[in-house]
């Protein structure tokens, strides 16, 4: 079955979000949820001739938190959005460009608190396949577009554990072409998955 965006769409506004893995997110467990700032990222779907396309970023080198890693388009609330989903929608414009009007956001997955002090709740979006970008080199190093027949094959997905002061973790990494995806975003790649999974369990996309 080929996956379309029309599907995610009819997915995700009858299925409620799936949560996130409990080893994943045990480091977070220490960390007062009244101090964790919001925040909002996108996860920007594309439809292309050869298939539904997934938008990456590669965080600028310089950057306070997660520098060089690869990440949806987000940042932090202010003050100035009246919900999250216009934090993903203006730090998306921001950081790459692209116009809210070559935006529809359809959904999203559950607040997700990180050990950087932040609580990031995902969206999921479709974008104009003719979107443009104008990448703010203060942000972001460069874009790029993944299959999500890839993005989304559990075979791709690797993880492992660890165990800090008796507790046991999880991590979750994905490696395409020469970018290595880890932390937040591959934790959030592991949800929307294992969401996608609890509808199309015996299909196999292409």
């Amino acid at each position: 079955m080929i996956l379309t965006a029309q599907m995610l769409k009819q997915h995700f506004s009858l299925q409620l979000p799936m949560d996130y893995h409990a080893e994943a997110i045990a480091r977070t467990q220490h960390i007062n949820p009244t101090t964790l700032r919001k925040a909002a990222v996108l996860i920007g779907f594309v439809e292309r001739e050869n298939g539904l396309h997934v938008l990456l970023t590669t965080r600028a080198k310089h950057l306070r938190h997660h520098p060089g890693q690869v990440s949806f388009p987000g940042g932090k609330f202010e003050s100035s959005d009246q919900r999250l989903n216009e934090t993903a929608l203006r730090e998306t414009e921001e950081e790459l460009g692209i116009e809210r009007s070559s935006i529809e956001i359809f959904g999203q997955l559950p607040p997700l608190p990180t050990i950087s002090g932040f609580q990031v709740t995902p969206f999921l979006a479709q974008f104009s396949p003719r979107y443009q970008l104008n990448i703010d080199a203060n942000e972001v190093d460069n874009a790029f577009e993944v299959p999500a027949t890839w993005l989304l094959s559990r075979t791709n997905l690797h993880t492992s554990t660890f165990t800090i002061r008796g507790h046991q973790h999880r991590i979750f990494a994905l490696n395409y072409q020469h970018h290595f995806i880890w932390g937040v975003t591959a934790q959030i790649i592991d949800a929307l998955q294992r969401q996608l999974i609890s509808l199309y369990s015996d299909t196999r996309f292409t």
